[in-house]
């Protein structure tokens, strides 16, 4: 059975303030996303279209959103598994190609850093990253590879 989930945002230009889009080089590009119950997320363009680098860009966006997805979907599937997670990061990358007057990504990476509890099963620890690459709903989304380069260790000490 199918179920259906919606999500909204509201984005706000917020750029205008500092003037109308006149030509290429001479408007803003700030806008704030506005999620009811949520706090108000800051974005720009990326530095090469002329945005502000101290602020979020879609480009950052995405790559966060497959990594998060990634590591929500792992770490569901370990407590279902009984695989005790201790710490969990992630060096994610993507790489975006330029063509004509646009552009797309061509790949993300994601290098889940992971440490378990002394003990764990640590094949199967390494086999539901795959498990969770299939099931994350992001990287079905995608048109563009999301490769994983998972490194699963035992954690240091005893179990807490």
């Amino acid at each position: 059975m199918s179920k259906t989930h919606e999500y909204r945002a509201e984005l706000i230009w917020t750029g205008a303030a500092e003037g109308p889009v006149k030509d290429y080089t001479g408007y803003a590009r700030a806008y704030t996303v506005e999620i009811p119950g949520k706090p108000p997320l800051e974005g720009s363009a990326d530095p090469m279209f002329r945005g502000d680098p101290a602020l979020y860009n879609p480009e950052d966006m995405l790559v966060a959103a497959l990594s998060a997805c990634h590591m929500l979907t792992y770490l569901a599937l370990c407590a279902r598994a009984g695989i005790e997670v201790r710490a969990y990061g992630d060096s994610a990358s993507g790489t975006m190609v330029l063509v004509g007057g646009g552009g797309r990504f061509t790949e993300v990476t994601l290098r889940p850093r992971v440490e378990v509890a002394p003990g764990s099963d640590l094949a199967r620890a390494r086999a539901l990253h795959e498990a969770a690459h299939g099931n994350c709903f992001i990287a079905n989304s995608v048109n563009f590879p999301v490769r994983n380069e998972p490194d699963v260790r035992e954690a240091a000490g005893p179990n807490e």
